[in-house]
């Protein structure tokens, strides 16, 4: 651990310690992120779109939601496997899709998966990333996930099929929530430009972050090596509109049947925030509903998703996934209490790889497993599931009655 320490730049005296102890949250990740990455990229990570409105209610919306705890239980053994579209994995949580992920860190990509995998957790690719399912789907051990940005032609959809399928990759799922591109104003003001390329103002930029740097130059110039094959020209006009929007759609209810009628596993729809939606995709034959309102960087007047997983929960028999805000294990106790089977983290994962390199991952699956062991020990339960439908220990939302 201490050869992987040294090449993510972390300092002697640093190394001589616990890092459970130095970075004991995604808050300590972030802030150590932030002074390894450059402007540029971090503000394509950590920012929202309009005024971070819907960022804030994921944030405000979670922490009103309490739980009473409870005495003398004696000892529980915390239980935290959760099987989910027939796997069981060790923990309640995995690796949400990020575009980009290689500009924020390069070869992040390749580092969560290996990290997701070696600790049996979903690890999702997306459309967008700077790394192909044929480099990322070996190392998921056959069961990555791989996000779909809906491509218009039928033809570049039964290709991007085939080859998610062929390198290994066992769960599609279908971002729906993005019909056109948003504006994320921080992100364009940060001086990113699409596709990335090295302007005199990102090269002041980089100059700051040494190792971010010298990582990016073994690596290569970031592109989206997945759509290289579709398309030659990579302009857009649109700073936040890269190249996937000129393949792309945006999708109705026949996508989704066609979707279905072509990918023969597990389909995940991302993007469902009404309970009438997740009824009718039941009904469609899909196999998990996931809730998200992207992070806040999609849409600013979204609510948020803690304050929608009660109803989705309600409309569907099928898994609920939950992404959106959540940043530790009692968020993910708060999330799975209001209706989700599990739970998806994006940006955290990227603060643990910018912060610690190789080791992120790692240092974030123990990081959270311990915050979730700590909390649920309060609550005399042994399985975070438990805590459903226990209306009296949550407070503060529509529809409880704590």
């Amino acid at each position: 651990m201490r050869r992987g320490l040294a090449r993510a730049g972390i300092s002697g005296e640093t190394r001589a310690m616990d890092p459970q102890q130095t970075y004991m949250t995604v808050a300590d990740l972030r802030a150590r992120a932030r002074r390894r990455v450059p402007r540029f990229a971090w503000a394509y990570l950590d920012t929202a779109t309009g005024t971070g409105a819907t960022a804030r209610r994921n944030r405000a919306a979670l922490d009103r939601v309490g739980f009473m705890p409870s005495i003398l239980d004696g000892e529980v053994a915390p239980e935290l496997s959760t099987e989910l579209l027939g796997v069981s994995h060790p923990l309640p949580f995995g690796v949400a899709p990020v575009g980009q992920s290689g500009l924020l860190w390069p070869g992040a990509e390749a580092t969560l998966a290996r990290g997701a995998t070696q600790a049996g957790l979903p690890y999702t690719l997306s459309t967008v990333a700077t790394a192909t399912p044929e480099e990322i789907g070996p190392l998921t051990g056959g069961q990555g996930w791989f996000q779909l940005y809906p491509p218009r032609a039928v033809d570049v959809r039964l290709d991007m099929l085939a080859r998610a399928r062929d390198s290994g990759f066992r769960v599609l799922v279908l971002t729906v929530d993005v019909p056109v591109a948003s504006r994320r104003e921080a992100q364009v003001k940060g001086g990113l430009v699409q596709p990335p390329r090295l302007t005199p103002r990102i090269a002041a930029q980089c100059a700051l972050r040494p190792a971010w740097s010298l990582a990016r130059m073994r690596a290569g110039m970031p592109r989206m090596k997945t759509l290289d094959r579709y398309t030659t020209d990579l302009s857009t006009r649109d700073p936040t509109a890269h190249v996937g929007y000129l393949l792309r759609t945006a999708p109705d209810w026949d996508y989704v049947a066609w979707i279905r009628d072509h990918w023969d596993g597990p389909l995940v729809v991302k993007g469902v925030m009404r309970a009438s939606d997740a009824a009718r995709l039941e009904a469609a034959g899909v196999d998990a509903i996931w809730v998200s309102n992207h992070g806040g960087r999609q849409f600013d007047g979204a609510p948020a998703v803690a304050e929608v997983l009660p109803e989705v929960r309600a409309a569907t028999t099928l898994p609920v996934i939950a992404d959106s805000g959540f940043e530790s294990g009692l968020d993910m106790l708060r999330g799975i209490a209001l209706g989700a089977d599990f739970i998806m983290l994006g940006r955290a994962w990227h603060y643990a790889v910018c912060a610690l390199g190789e080791d992120g991952p790692a240092h974030l699956t123990e990081m959270l497993r311990r915050d979730l062991v700590a909390a649920i020990g309060q609550l005399g339960v042994a399985r975070p599931a438990e805590l459903r439908g226990r209306t009296e220990i949550l407070s503060g939302l529509p529809g409880t009655d704590g």
